[in-house]
């Protein structure tokens, strides 16, 4: 599986965008639409994928989507009341990972991945900032198939922006943002397709 050449993407593609208390880059075009294509198919058939259970007021409540942890051995993720033990790196994550690692001078242990099998899976507002994640944890993320729309808001000033993850497309969040601002995939009455993400991180 041959990867889209790193040099192809414009300069000014990787610059950060600088908000209060946080940093971010998209690229709407990291993967091209053929490899997307083969990469989601390879992740609908081949990922461990599991419905997880969170307790809220002593009631079992199911996460609206599907999720599977990869990683080096020893970095479990504890989220939302649930430990996540890692499964072994696939061939293709690991692609992507080494991809992302060179290009922006960046290290990963593990990674998170969703499945939203349809407008009706969603999470809802949270921070990636769990003390294993350290200081000011970077998570990478990628999107593969349906176009979502993410949604960043401030904790304080309650400012939000919208951004609509496409197929194939790179977000690396940085900086302060995991402590500031809160992130959501709302849920949307649009007829729209199955959606994979993938969000590297690095484990303490």
């Amino acid at each position: 599986m041959s990867q889209l050449d790193i040099f192809s993407i414009k300069k000014n593609s990787l610059e950060s965008i600088i908000i209060p208390n946080g940093a971010y880059i998209y690229i709407p075009n990291y993967f091209d639409s053929e490899l997307s294509k083969a990469y989601f198919k390879n992740f609908l058939d081949d990922i461990q994928w599991r419905q997880e259970e969170m307790k809220i007021y002593g009631r079992l409540i199911k996460f609206p989507r599907l999720t599977s942890w990869y990683g080096d051995s020893n970095k479990p993720y504890t989220f939302s009341g649930i430990t996540l033990n890692p499964n072994e790196w696939t061939n293709h994550l690991l692609e992507i990972k080494n991809k992302i690692e060179l290009q922006f001078e960046l290290s990963f242990n593990s990674v998170l991945l969703n499945i939203y099998r349809n407008g009706s899976d969603s999470i809802s507002w949270h921070t990636d900032a769990e003390k294993e994640l350290g200081q000011n944890p970077v998570i990478a993320s990628v999107n593969f198939r349906a176009t979502r729309n993410f949604q960043l808001r401030h904790r304080d000033t309650k400012e939000r922006i919208d951004i609509n993850l496409e197929n194939g497309s790179l977000l690396i969040m940085r900086g302060e943002l995991q402590h500031y601002w809160q992130h959501q995939i709302p849920k949307t009455k649009k007829d729209i397709g199955q959606r994979i993400n993938l969000t590297f991180r690095y484990i303490k």
